[in-house]
């Protein structure tokens, strides 16, 4: 797939992650957010809670099962870490997130999967 393929499905599959969360109660803070250190796919708080989400899209549930690796969490929280002061309050729960999304499937969201 081309780069600008590659591209588009990402920013597609973000686009449904974001309306995923909405419908699971969570308000989008801010998508694509990049830092020296990393990009953040979104932004998203409910209640109490503050996640960074990454997303990945994938063409299977196989595939999806290695799009995120160390490598690639650990950008993303060094990403959350240089945003959580803008973003969080006193008091959040801060966490890192993980949302598949598989053509033909429904979006799967996984909470807290780094604990760097």
């Amino acid at each position: 797939m081309n780069r600008r393929a590659a591209e588009r499905d990402g920013r597609r599959a973000e686009t449904i992650a974001a309306w995923w969360l909405r419908l699971k109660g969570w308000r989008i803070l801010a998508q694509r957010v990049r830092t020296p250190r990393g990009e953040v796919d979104l932004v998203a708080r409910r209640g109490r809670t503050l996640a960074f989400v990454e997303v990945k899209a994938r063409g299977t549930a196989e595939a999806s099962a290695f799009a995120l690796d160390e490598y690639r969490l650990r950008r993303v929280a060094a990403a959350a870490e240089a945003l959580a002061p803008r973003y969080a309050r006193a008091g959040d729960d801060i966490r890192i997130d993980a949302l598949f999304v598989v053509h033909g499937r429904w979006p799967r969201h996984l909470a807290n999967v780094w604990h760097g």
